[in-house]
């Protein structure tokens, strides 16, 4: 969705995004990208008929509901790694015990970690407090760096564009218990992380100005 003209909080929002990718590699301050996404549970009805040649798989139309669940996604597109979790939930508190793996576990090293995320209520510090002592969230907090993308601006956000990856790849048939939808998620995360497939990003501040001059405010000098 594009956000309508002359919105400077879009643009804001955008040229501190697309700066960010325009930084160097550096694994001791490591750019991170993070995405949420839930998955409706299905199960079948009849056993579905496996393709054959000259025939497609078939199945039935007819389904039922059995829960939902949710994909936590991190990337760090400069590196070509990603890590999606599967969670019952995506609470405040889900948020925060996921962003403490990342600081505690797979950026153990770095000095702090810049994240990229939109602006969803539970996707900030405070999450931190609701999930751990006051000294563990202040610990946390003093080793991340968060970024929101614009409103209507999931586009600028990589991880978004993994999720859709990871949906077209892994999630086309359906899918009836949460382990089922982890023994999907998992072999995924696994091959894409072997071929390191990283991200090269080409639109810049400029281009923006130039492609999506309308976004822009007409600003009045003082």
């Amino acid at each position: 969705m594009i956000p309508p003209s002359h919105n400077a909080a879009f643009v804001a929002a955008m040229e501190d995004i697309l700066e960010l990718y325009l930084r160097p590699f550096d694994e001791k301050i490591p750019l991170v990208c993070m995405d949420e996404q839930p998955v409706q549970l299905v199960s079948e009805v009849r056993t579905p008929l496996p393709a054959r040649p000259g025939r497609p798989r078939r199945y039935d139309q007819h389904y039922e509901r059995a829960g939902t669940a949710n994909i936590f996604l991190f990337t760090e597109p400069l590196a070509g790694w990603r890590r999606a979790s599967v969670t019952e939930r995506r609470t405040a508190v889900d948020w925060a015990e996921q962003m403490r793996i990342l600081l505690e576990e797979d950026y153990s090293d770095a000095q702090r970690v810049i994240l990229v995320c939109d602006n969803l209520n539970t996707h900030a510090v405070a999450s931190f407090y609701k999930a751990f002592p006051p000294a563990v969230a202040r610990d946390l907090a003093r080793r991340i760096e968060i970024h929101y993308t614009p409103k209507h601006g999931s586009w600028l956000n990589v991880a978004e564009c993994e999720l859709s990856v990871l949906t077209r790849q892994c999630l086309r048939n359906r899918t009836p218990t949460i382990g089922d939808l982890r023994g999907k998620v998992g072999p995924w995360q696994r091959e894409r992380n072997g071929r390191t497939r990283t991200v090269d990003w080409h639109f810049t501040t400029e281009d923006a100005r130039i492609r999506l001059k309308r976004l822009y405010p007409q600003y009045q000098a003082a």
